[in-house]
């Protein structure tokens, strides 16, 4: 699924990318090479990275 349609990012590439990289959605991006366009998926983006570093921190790690 798509989280940002402007930059073609999807889900399984945020996911990973929050295991890999700190900081919020905004240096997630950089770190992907991209930068938030519209804004409208911040919110959605935030949330999968507090997601999936607490599962990174459980051991619960989600498939890729």
């Amino acid at each position: 699924m798509f989280i940002c349609v402007c930059n073609a990012i999807r889900d399984t590439e945020l996911r990973h990318a929050a295991r890999q990289h700190p900081g919020d959605a905004d240096a997630v991006y950089a770190c992907l090479g991209k930068t938030p366009q519209c804004g409208q998926c911040l919110d959605e983006a935030a949330e999968i990275l507090i997601e999936e570093r607490e599962r990174a921190a459980c051991g619960q790690l989600a498939p890729a």
